[in-house]
């Protein structure tokens, strides 16, 4: 006996030992786990089932309260019978109690459920006593509760005194069965709970034995495996002799490592497509895109920050940024960049500078390596978790013509805030002095008064329909286009100046080409155009100059209007010319050459508005001029007959004028002297 259990412990011993550290903790954590929940588990049946019995007890208690108030009157009329009936009714209605005894003041008990002491003397004449517990006080008037044990559990005794008016009657004795909801529960629990504890240790038993003898080993080299795979070693391979689930496993644990090692190599590839993608996608961009490191070197810069700072031909990967931005770039954004890189939050602004959080805007005027205005986005670049800030990225945004016309912009609204004033002022005082005044003035200058108000209105209304004009222009209205003898709205025009060129001593004429074609136009449009033309022809020609108007037929082979029979219109004048620097930016809107050389009422938007029409006509507006000498504004239209499709009537042929230039028209003046060519 003694050498069996030698050798059973000898073999427990060694069985224990095949357990690795980690199953020998897992075998303590699981017994000390058991033990703790199995005793909390008898704990919890243990206050279960004292919280029952307190259930039972004030339950008991409250129930004989109720009973003993009900049949105390009844019992001192000496009315038995309503005693019986009303207690039948509370004890079917009550399951949960077991019995109730009525006794009187000696202790004899004279009614009964489930029984009846009076059938009972009737049938065996035998006195039944209620045996009252030593702490029975009859003088009390506290209900006295027990329990006791019974063959069929333990059983809630609770003893109420009966009283009424002041006078003792006896007691009653009402039994209260435990609640079978809390007791079959707390043996369930209690079963179940020594059920999963010889379970639990069944399957520690089992699972160790089961671990010790097939898991230990291939477990151990599925985690060298994994070690491997996490350091990047893709070919890492297990071969071990299982089946089953673990050489599924070990199968797996194969294919994974070789399907890792083809991702590695397609992810490299499409990695670098990526990365190709992204390089050639910033290189495109309108605006400048410069990406740092938080050490401000730069790692990527497109060619559009190269152009705008002056970087082309130079090689900055790696270098700090600072010791190559303009010298206004670097002044401005090298505190910014620092606070962004070491991930502070950018100080208040100036009214001038935008700043939210990481990011920051500047606005900035550069004089090298050109004179231009940029605005430039400092944006903070981090990482998956934005914790941490991994870059920044510079956006370079060229807004020299954004700050040009907002200076445009703001200067037309200036001159047209003038020009609309000086006409309401002009208005309104000569309206109030004919009102004050009139009964006083002469009939002649009554009518000067009213003429130079007309004229101011008129003058107002210029203006506001030369903005009207000018935006409904530039939006997408779309115009009717017919056949226009351009002979009718050169001739209307002439009619309208012809007064304004007289007074100032002008001599106006036209140029009109026999049988010239009809043009394919918007008659209104057209005669605008004529209008505005000469209007600004007149305004800039001194007394004694000369303006005349031209229009003749173009030869389809001279190649100057697109192999299409076209008609060439010219508005030429003795003037005082437009310098060069000034003819570019002539037809934008808001620009007055009159404000910067002398000054001249205007608005700046006719020649905005000539530009505008023409491009309707699917043409241009082009210009020649000499300062002193004199300019012209030509444009060419198309003919009615070479524009319209089949089925159009057909014109008479006219002869085309040779022109050996477009941009070369020449004004016809009285004397040699005022003989113009313009280049």
């Amino acid at each position: 006996m003694i050498a069996l259990l030698t050798a059973l412990r000898a073999l427990l011993a060694r069985w224990w030992s095949d357990f690795t550290l980690q199953t020998r903790l897992m075998a303590v954590a699981t017994l000390v786990v058991s033990l703790v929940m199995s005793g909390l588990t008898f704990w919890a049946v243990n206050t279960v089932q004292q919280d029952a019995r307190v259930n039972d007890t004030r339950f008991g208690r409250d129930l004989g309260l109720l009973l003993s108030a009900n049949v105390s009157p009844l019992i001192a009329e000496d009315n038995l019978t309503e005693v019986a009936l009303f207690t039948g009714r509370f004890f079917s209605s009550t399951s949960s109690v077991r019995y109730i005894l009525y006794a009187d003041r000696d202790g004899k008990i004279f009614f009964g459920i489930p029984f009846s002491e009076a059938e009972r003397q009737n049938d065996l004449t035998i006195q039944r006593r209620i045996q009252l517990p030593e702490s029975y006080a009859s003088d009390t008037k506290i209900p006295l509760v027990r329990q006791h044990l019974t063959p069929n559990g333990e059983v809630t005794d609770v003893f109420v005194p009966l009283r009424h008016e002041g006078m003792y009657l006896g007691v009653m004795a009402v039994g209260i069965n435990p609640n079978p909801t809390v007791v079959a529960s707390s043996h369930l629990t209690r079963d179940v709970t020594i059920a999963v504890f010889i379970s639990i240790w069944a399957m520690v038993i089992l699972g160790a034995v089961f671990n010790a003898l097939a898991i230990t080993r291939p477990i151990k080299e599925l985690l060298v495996g994994v070690k491997n795979i996490a350091a990047g070693n893709f070919q890492q391979r297990i071969e071990l002799p299982f089946g089953g689930e673990l050489g599924e496993l070990i199968c797996s644990f194969n294919d994974m490592a070789e399907r890792l090692a083809r991702y590695e190599e397609q992810n490299i590839e499409e990695m670098t497509a990526e990365k190709a993608k992204l390089e050639t996608l910033v290189s495109t961009i309108a605006d400048g895109a410069v990406l740092l490191d938080t050490q401000l070197q730069v790692l990527l810069v497109n060619p559009t920050a190269r152009r705008i700072f002056g970087w082309e031909g130079r090689l900055l990967d790696g270098k700090n940024v600072i010791d190559h931005l303009p010298a206004a770039v670097a002044i401005e954004i090298a505190k910014p960049l620092a606070q962004i890189a070491a991930g502070e939050e950018l100080e208040p602004p100036p009214p001038d500078r935008h700043h939210h959080g990481h990011s920051g805007e500047f606005r900035i005027a550069l004089s090298e390596p050109s004179d231009r205005t940029v605005r430039i986005l400092l944006t903070s670049v981090f990482d998956q978790y934005r914790e941490s800030v991994k870059g920044i990225a510079i956006t370079v945004q060229d807004i020299t013509r954004e700050v040009e016309l907002n200076k445009a912009k703001s200067q037309f609204i200036s001159n047209v805030s003038h020009e609309l004033r000086t006409p309401l002022f002009n208005i309104k005082s000569f309206i109030e002095t004919l009102y004050e005044y009139g009964e006083e003035l002469s009939e002649q200058e009554r009518r000067e008064f009213l003429q130079t108000t007309n004229s101011e209105t008129d003058r107002l209304t210029r203006l506001v329909n030369d903005v009207l004009d000018l935006s409904r222009l530039e939006s997408s209205k779309v115009y009717s286009m017919s056949a226009v003898d351009l002979a009718q709205p050169v001739e209307q025009t002439l009619r309208t100046y012809h007064l304004n060129a007289r007074d100032k001593g002008i001599e106006l004429s036209h140029d009109i080409y026999p049988h010239l074609p009809t043009v394919l136009g918007n008659y209104d449009l057209l005669l605008q155009v004529f209008a505005n033309l000469l209007g600004n022809s007149l305004k800039f020609t001194q007394a004694g100059g000369r303006v005349i108007i031209r229009a003749y037929p173009l030869d389809p082979d001279s190649g100057l209007c697109n192999e299409r029979s076209c008609v060439r219109v010219e508005i030429s004048d003795t003037g005082i010319g437009i310098a060069p620097e000034d003819q570019e930016a002539i037809f934008d809107r808001f620009f007055r050459v009159e404000n910067q050389v002398h000054t001249l009422e205007g608005t700046g938007l006719g020649l905005s508005i000539v530009r505008n029409i023409i491009e309707k006509h699917h043409s241009q507006v082009h210009l020649a001029s000499e300062v002193g000498v004199g300019t012209t504004f030509w444009f060419d239209l198309v003919t009615y007959r070479a524009a319209a499709s089949s089925g159009a009537a057909p014109e008479s042929a006219a002869q085309p004028v040779p022109v050996t230039s477009p941009a070369s028209p020449s004004l016809q003046s009285p004397t040699t002297a005022e003989h113009v060519l313009l280049q």
